[in-house]
């Protein structure tokens, strides 16, 4: 799928691997690898059935934000990709990490 970013710091997080606004993200070896993993499961995805088939991501369309959908980074963690699908699932524009879409259970 083609990936654009509307959020520059989080393009420059999973291109470099370091970003001053994420910059809790990029101590943790584990969520970096795990973000790099899941970017690539976007890229290289055909369509949004097959993030449904890699069951750890839990992909999902939010219910409360029609349009939006999430699959998660890190097993164990709360922080999700949240994205919006265009032409099919064919192209998305990746918008945020979002930590607190299970509310705070660290």
């Amino acid at each position: 799928m083609q990936i654009l970013f509307e959020d520059k710091d989080l393009e420059e997080l999973i291109m470099t691997g370091y970003n001053n606004k994420y910059k809790k993200y990029t101590r943790n070896a584990k969520f970096m690898e795990a973000l790099a993993t899941a970017y690539n499961y976007l890229r290289f995805a055909s369509c949004t059935n097959d993030l449904r088939s890699i069951s750890y991501l839990h992909y999902e369309q939010l219910k409360w934000n029609k349009g939006l959908s999430s699959i998660r980074v890190v097993n164990g963690m709360v922080e999700r990709i949240i994205f919006r699908e265009f032409e099919g699932g064919i192209s998305i524009t990746l918008l945020s990490l979002d930590d607190s879409h299970y509310g705070k259970k660290r």
